[in-house]
């Protein structure tokens, strides 16, 4: 599946992945391949894609939106940044 990360400021990732976890406004919500439509508000916390060539990669958000549509993964959010 595909997943793309996106800033205000600009796309932060945008590539293949084998699953996504995400802060919703309410809870985690997670993500594999053939998911059921979905679009949820974004709460403050980790962001992370996992299957980033074997690894994992973490974003810290806060707020915004997740749309999951025909095995793409939108996370658009109103800050982003890169956690080791």
């Amino acid at each position: 599946m595909r997943a793309s990360v996106i800033s205000p400021e600009r796309m932060l990732f945008d590539g293949s992945v084998t699953s996504v976890v995400a802060p919703a406004f309410d809870g985690e919500v997670g993500v594999l391949a053939r998911h059921a439509p979905l679009v949820t508000l974004l709460g403050r916390g980790v962001l992370r894609l996992e299957g980033v060539e074997g690894g994992t990669r973490r974003f810290e958000v806060d707020g915004g939106f997740l749309q999951v549509a025909d095995d793409i993964v939108r996370d658009v959010t109103e800050s982003a940044r890169a956690v080791t």
